[in-house]
């Protein structure tokens, strides 16, 4: 139960260190056990960071830290040589995140968006029941509008996964971003890009470690199974692999 009074002194007391303590008091009471996070880290004031995430109405949602582990992620593929590629773009703010990126890259690559632009397939069996069909849609000329001053980086692939990758067959890739949400589009793009990715190339799979997600999870551990590399599984959610880097299992903590 909240203690009101508690939560009353340390809102009423203008201490930002105190007004944090009772929105996590707030937390606790509205969600059980809730995991709040230090309000002191530098990236929240980034004014070309928060730009950005005004740009799709983002500040305030819940995927601002995703958005900034992908942003730095891309960092590490700067000398990676290919192309890359978002598997489900939604309105295209990871996208534009990548094609930012790849304009400090000295490689001259595409960016390849392979979307339905219908939302979601029907969920399977793995899938729970958190998503319904037609979920997440967005239609395609929003997301261009959206990404325009990327548009000599662009190609869309519009049509569902995997319909569309045998346009790609050929390239190669140092970063992909899958985004999927279900079981059989998740291991359809792993399965297909894993091969293309460049040694040292990223796969970053947003889905992964949700429990509103267990399909994409399961898809991926599923795949990577025999494989040297395991997803690292990052706080705010999501995981990724570096191809070519072996990932030791989970070891116990005690």
């Amino acid at each position: 139960m909240l203690n009101l009074a508690k939560f009353i002194r340390n809102v009423a007391s203008g201490d930002p260190n105190r007004r944090a303590y009772a929105l996590k008091l707030l937390g606790d009471w509205l969600m059980g056990d809730y995991r709040a996070t230090w309000f002191q880290i530098d990236w929240h004031r980034d004014p070309d960071f928060n730009r950005f995430l005004d740009r799709f109405d983002e500040r305030f949602g819940f995927n601002t830290h995703r958005k900034w582990t992908l942003w730095q992620l891309m960092r590490l593929v700067a000398e990676v040589p290919g192309d890359t590629a978002e598997c489900g773009v939604f309105t295209g703010s990871s996208s534009w995140l990548i094609c930012a990126a790849n304009r400090h890259s000295r490689f001259d690559r595409k960016h390849h968006l392979f979307d339905s632009f219908e939302g979601l397939s029907e969920p399977g069996a793995h899938d729970g029941a958190h998503w319904t069909e037609g979920d997440m849609r967005c239609h395609e000329d929003v997301v261009a509008d959206n990404l325009e001053p990327f548009k000599d980086q662009l190609v869309f692939h519009k049509g569902w996964i995997p319909e569309r990758f045998g346009s790609v067959e050929e390239r190669r890739f140092a970063f992909v971003h899958v985004d999927v949400d279900l079981y059989e589009p998740t291991l359809d793009s792993v399965a297909f890009f894993y091969d293309r990715l460049e040694p040292g190339g990223i796969l970053l799979c947003d889905d992964y470690g949700f429990w509103t997600c267990p399909g994409a999870t399961r898809a991926i551990d599923g795949f990577l199974a025999d494989r040297p590399e395991e997803m690292l599984s990052l706080a705010a959610g999501g995981g990724f692999l570096i191809k070519g880097v072996p990932t030791a299992g989970q070891a116990s903590m005690i």
